[in-house]
């Protein structure tokens, strides 16, 4: 968890800067940086200040629900000939709008400013964190998403030392939920960011989940049947700013900082997704998150790819040499008698009639080595009769694959 400082010391730090300091707490957008929601803009002239988040994600539709990233905005000011009025140091004179403004919802636009550090808007920011922390549980020693968590830094942050509400005034809902097969959702941490609900509905393309209820009574469910059918599900605990949602296979098993992160690519089909390796102590896989690639699977993930790592620990019954069959028993051979064995019974068959040869390639080989697969077939055996069992096209039609990409063939 990176270090957080608090509102006691964002407001010190400010307080000793000087009057041309404080200038440069405010950005100022370049025509570079036009066109785009103010939650992306970087100052790049001076050191990078995070706007925080709960609903925002890049890759998803602003919607402004969770009021978090609240900052001061401010225009040029425009004369009666509409152009900008200018001070007399030749710089363009600004007009801050009344209120503070969801950043990820205000798109950028040249000669803008953005207040991001104001006692206003720090204010603001803390009065949100307080109110999204008046029901939600002290489960931090326990969940999963402790140590990655943006609610718990943010609380580090803007969050009150003490609560202004009895134990007895929180609402109280359910826990453990089981969302679907693979998913299990706590009611009571869930902030109704609706990540969730938007990865489904834009990037997924199954509309499972959705929003039931109104108020403080708003919750998570899901609309399929079975429940959260989708093949992507579990990319809903990757984007989860809390720890609503966790899957199965992972849960109480390990800290994020426990573990350490190996880069590896999926196995079980051509796409090639990328990932990383969440593994503990003696090298076991604890789990699998996407690693971001653009040209493959941008920062995604299928359910297979995510929790089809069980055979990799499953060591004991792995081959670790060829067999071939003798009176009825495999025994162990060497590569050259398995691969001699196996040049012989298709060099009979193709004899007898190229095309009573049939292959089947598994979806873990590699793209490249499936382009081998059937230029073998076509080209040494003769044979049209071979096949894949690849079933990458939802991931295809959600992610797209890079120009180069021969997987069609």
């Amino acid at each position: 968890m990176s270090e957080q400082l608090t509102v006691e010391q964002l407001e010190e730090q400010a307080a000793k800067l000087s009057p041309q300091e404080q200038l440069k707490l405010v950005a100022h957008i370049s025509e570079r940086l036009s066109s785009i929601p103010l939650a992306q803009v970087e100052d790049t002239e001076h050191e990078r200040r995070e706007i925080p988040v709960f609903c925002y994600h890049s890759r998803l539709a602003s919607v402004g629900m969770c009021r978090m990233c609240l900052v001061r905005v401010a225009t040029p000011k425009l004369g009666p000939d509409r152009k900008p009025v200018l001070k007399a140091d030749g710089t363009p004179e600004l007009a801050w709008m009344p209120r503070v403004q969801t950043a990820c919802t205000t798109v950028a636009s040249e000669g803008m400013a953005i207040d991001s550090l104001s006692q206003e808007v720090l204010d603001a920011r803390r009065g949100i964190v307080e109110f999204l922390l008046t029901s939600h549980p002290l489960d931090c020693p326990i969940c999963d998403k402790g140590g990655e968590c943006p609610l718990q830094e943010q609380t580090l942050t803007y969050g009150p030392g003490a609560s202004r509400f009895y134990y007895s005034d929180k609402f109280l809902n359910e826990k453990d939920v089981p969302l679907g097969p693979l998913i299990v959702l706590d009611r009571e941490r869930c902030v109704q960011c609706a990540r969730c609900i938007r990865f489904q509905d834009e990037i997924a393309d199954d509309h499972v989940l959705g929003f039931n209820d109104r108020g403080r009574g708003m919750e998570i469910i899901s609309f399929s049947n079975p429940p959260f059918n989708s093949k992507f599900s579990g990319n809903t605990t990757d984007i989860c700013p809390v720890g609503a949602l966790t899957t199965t296979d992972f849960r109480f098993q390990a800290r994020p900082w426990e573990m350490k992160y190996v880069p590896s690519v999926c196995p079980h089909c051509a796409v090639g997704c990328n990932l990383a390796l969440s593994v503990r102590n003696n090298a076991n896989i604890k789990r699998v998150l996407p690693r971001e690639n653009d040209a493959v699977n941008d920062i995604w993930l299928c359910d297979k790819g995510r929790f089809g790592h069980q055979f990799a620990d499953d060591s004991a019954n792995r081959l670790t040499t060829p067999l071939i069959r003798r009176d009825g028993q495999l025994v162990e051979a060497t590569w050259a008698e398995a691969l001699a064995l196996v040049a012989q019974k298709f060099g009979a068959a193709k004899a007898k009639d190229p095309n009573s040869i049939a292959g089947l390639a598994g979806d873990r080989a590699p793209n490249e080595d499936l382009y081998l697969f059937g230029k073998f077939f076509r080209e040494v055996l003769g044979s049209q009769n071979y096949r894949s069992t690849v079933e990458a096209d939802d991931l295809n039609a959600s992610v797209g694959l890079s120009a180069d990409s021969d997987i069609s063939q």
